[in-house]
């Protein structure tokens, strides 16, 4: 997806609306009955789970038992290689080193993560996640690549307050698809934080969901946000901002923003940090 092509109606849809759900249906007719089982699904496991956390865990693991590929968005292995190929070539491309500490939050299944692991000192990749059931997923991608020798640790989270790790010690945090599956005072919560584990060199990149529009929700798991929004979020605790033009010419649906303790330097300029 390019610049041009985010840039167009597609931002400032509002998915939410019921004009366009039935626009949506009656032109994706095949798609209707899925998004039914889906919302009946969604619908039970929030009145049995009313957090989000535990309301995304409980998602998390209905979607791992099918296909834990599937489970952090990639239908098919090929997509799946692909995506975690894109978050890594754009991290080393923009600083990420072998000897840095590497915080990835939102691990999942290791997408992207294995490849980090293999590019990492050993010992120096962190992955957190909310889903037993996909960490345990993670587990078996690193066998299956041969990583036991790099001692990564996997390591399960209730909240991003990140309080069990160590000030000052991360180079790089990571979150893929995080924040586009989470409300706004999770959000909070995580760039309420994450200065604190952060070096002082050291950088936050994070995706979202983008819309120039209302910002919006999709059956509590899709979180659509103005750029604006979260730039501003970032700076009431403290932390330097920037959108990320450069990830806008990658082939892939959500916009990046990069945050840190120190200004952001300028994306096109970048330089290895640490």
């Amino acid at each position: 997806m390019t610049q041009d092509a985010k840039s167009s109606k597609k931002l400032r849809r509002n998915r939410s609306a019921l004009t366009h759900k039935v626009g949506y249906a009656l032109t994706h007719p095949g798609r209707v009955a899925p998004y039914l089982r889906r919302a009946t699904r969604d619908t039970w496991l929030r009145l049995k789970h009313p957090d989000h956390v535990s309301y995304y865990r409980a998602v998390m693991a209905s979607d791992t038992r099918r296909n834990p590929e599937a489970a952090v968005g990639s239908q098919t292995h090929e997509r799946w290689l692909a995506l975690g190929q894109m978050q890594f070539d754009y991290l080393v491309e923009h600083g990420l080193r072998p000897g840095h500490r590497m915080l990835d939050i939102g691990c999942g299944n290791l997408r992207g993560g294995w490849r980090f692991i293999d590019y990492l000192d050993s010992g120096n990749y962190y992955g957190i996640d909310i889903s037993p059931d996909i960490l345990v997923a993670a587990k078996k991608t690193l066998v299956e690549r041969g990583l036991q020798e790099k001692l990564p640790h996997l390591t399960i989270t209730g909240d991003l307050t990140l309080d069990f790790l160590p000030g000052d010690h991360f180079d790089v945090v990571h979150a893929h698809s995080v924040f586009s599956h989470s409300p706004l005072e999770v959000i909070e919560e995580c760039l309420a934080n994450v200065g604190r584990v952060l070096t002082e060199k050291g950088f936050f990149d994070f995706t979202f969901d983008r819309t120039e529009g209302t910002e919006h929700q999709v059956l509590c798991e899709d979180f659509y946000y103005r750029a604006e929004t979260l730039l501003a979020l970032a700076r009431k605790h403290g932390l330097h901002g920037s959108f990320m033009d450069d990830w806008e010419k990658r082939p892939h649906g959500q916009s990046k923003i990069r945050v840190s303790r120190s200004p952001v330097p300028d994306p096109d300029r970048s330089r290895p940090c640490g």
